[in-house]
């Protein structure tokens, strides 16, 4: 058995049944990186003694414990962000500045991770203070595109990707204001979920009620999301948010495939009754590459095959480049502006940008953006057909089913490009032009995700297939606010159907 070769859930099953040993697993688990990674540059910090000690008692605890009593990823190893704070282990934030900080805490995603059974490995590398989708720092340098070096790995979970892509690990955790999620998934043929706002609180933070940003998880699989989000999911005190999406409903979701695999009742057509809306310029003229815009309408076809009605249609999103841009340049500011203040000269320029930003907001600017966030809210809840509407969009048709919505006017999902283009030349900052369309700043050509981060909806990049030069190309698919269990209900439908991503990189 190659342990590496395995899903999150498949491993997850073995070493609970002891088919392989955790020591076993962490060996092939440092085995790739030290295989991959000077090709890559995925995973920046290493702490391979705690993490056999961690193997060995994790074992331990396997050979007195029944299965069914382990925590659901026992034994499984992790490279974490390096954004997130990690008890014990350095945390740079890719900036010198950091270089050698080591929390005493750990992040809410970390915490839960662990809780849940993971063995926590090292880092992944990370743009500084994750501002852009291309990952590079002067710490550690520039982090590699597996299925072509020469390119990008996207960002800001650049690593992450990168770490599922090679098969390092099978699960990774992450975070998404403008689409760290799911443009570095789109990049490395993986998968990448932004839930809706209180799914996975954001602790501890500064401003627990910060509703941009998003922390999450990446796998190669839909399914191996809904696994690590029944372990992340659920209300923490540190933050007065709700939680419109507990664990349970994920656990749930996760017991529907069960329940398929058992007793064969997958339907031929399991997205019957599902409305799909796609886009390829959201719109508003969005530039995108025409490679990119082509696979989009190609793998419409692939969820109309699976049964939805898939039509040409997308919200309007008018309001939501001002309350993206206002809303990331507040909480920048709110976060790093002292470091900008006490480190001049040494954060980038991008960070500094978005800082002053957010430093020179008006009352009346906040003001007008509240606005204009209230006016989006709505937009999004009528292209749903979820005003004033409780329960789920897509429904339940049974075991393993995705019966659609039948109110007027209402679609289940929103199909769209994850990235406007395929991964660029490493040795750029950003792409200046798109599809023949200049890019006025570094967050320019991330539009297709930043434009519905700032709807609040659940989105998820899904592998849509490679370029004719193999170059991987990612959907983004998007739900109604809240109803993340649908969403991934649908995205998994279509993952299973093609599962591009058991497509691995040469490397």
């Amino acid at each position: 058995m190659d342990p590496l070769s395995l899903s999150a859930r498949d491993l997850s099953a073995a070493l609970r049944h002891r088919q392989v040993s955790a020591r076993e697993v962490l060996q092939a688990h440092f085995a790739r990186i030290d295989e991959v990674n000077p090709s890559v540059n995925a995973v920046v910090t290493q702490v391979r003694e705690r993490a056999y000690d961690q193997a060995l008692a994790a074992d331990d605890r396997a050979a007195a414990t029944a299965p069914e009593d382990l925590p659901p990823l026992h034994g499984i190893p992790m490279t974490h962000k390096d954004t997130h704070a990690t008890a014990g282990i350095r945390t740079t934030s890719g900036s010198p500045i950091f270089a050698d900080l080591v929390p005493r805490e750990s992040d809410l995603v970390v915490e839960r991770f662990q809780r849940a059974g993971v063995i926590s490995t090292g880092k992944n590398n990370v743009p500084e203070f994750a501002a852009g989708s291309h990952t590079y720092n002067t710490v550690f340098g520039t982090t590699l595109n597996p299925y072509d070096p020469s390119r990008s790995a996207g960002g800001s979970s650049g690593g992450a990707a990168v770490t599922l892509a090679t098969r390092i690990q099978p699960l990774a955790d992450g975070s998404d204001m403008g689409g760290s999620l799911r443009n570095p998934a789109a990049f490395n043929n993986v998968v990448g979920f932004r839930a809706s706002h209180g799914v996975v609180p954001n602790a501890p933070a500064r401003d627990p009620r910060a509703w941009l940003g998003q922390k999450g998880a990446m796998a190669r699989s839909v399914e191996d999301v809904i696994l690590a989000l029944s372990v992340l999911a659920g209300p923490d005190a540190r933050v007065p948010v709700p939680c419109p999406t507990p664990a349970g409903d994920f656990a749930e979701l996760l017991a529907e495939s069960v329940g398929r695999a058992r007793h064969a009742t997958t339907p031929d057509r399991p997205l019957a009754g599902v409305r799909v809306a796609v886009t390829t310029d959201f719109g508003l003229g969005v530039p995108v590459e025409g490679e990119v815009a082509a696979v989009v309408r190609e793998e419409a076809e692939v969820l109309a095959d699976l049964g939805a009605t898939v039509e040409e249609a997308c919200p309007r999103l008018r309001e939501a480049d001002r309350v993206f841009d206002a809303t990331r340049a507040f909480d920048m500011a709110l976060a790093l502006r002292d470091v900008v203040a006490g480190f001049p000269g040494q954060v980038k320029e991008e960070v500094i940008w978005n800082v002053e930003r957010g430093l020179a907001l008006t009352s009346a600017d906040l003001m007008d953006v509240a606005i204009a966030r209230g006016r989006l809210d709505r937009e999004i809840a009528r292209f749903f057909g979820t005003a004033g509407i409780t329960g789920t969009v897509v429904g339940d048709a049974g075991r393993g089913g995705a019966a659609g919505s039948t109110r007027a006017g209402a679609f289940d999902v929103l199909l769209a490009p994850t990235a406007q283009l395929v991964p660029f030349p490493a040795e750029w900052a950003w792409p200046r032009e798109v599809a023949g369309v200049a890019m006025g700043s570094y967050v320019d050509w991330m539009r297709s995700a930043t434009l519905i981060s700032a709807t609040g909806c659940p989105a998820i990049s899904v592998p849509g297939g490679f370029t004719a030069a193999g170059l991987p190309v990612g959907l983004q698919l998007v739900g109604a606010p809240g109803h993340d269990v649908d969403l991934l209900r649908v995205a998994r439908a279509y993952d299973e159907a093609t599962r591009y991503a058991d497509r691995a990189p040469a490397i």
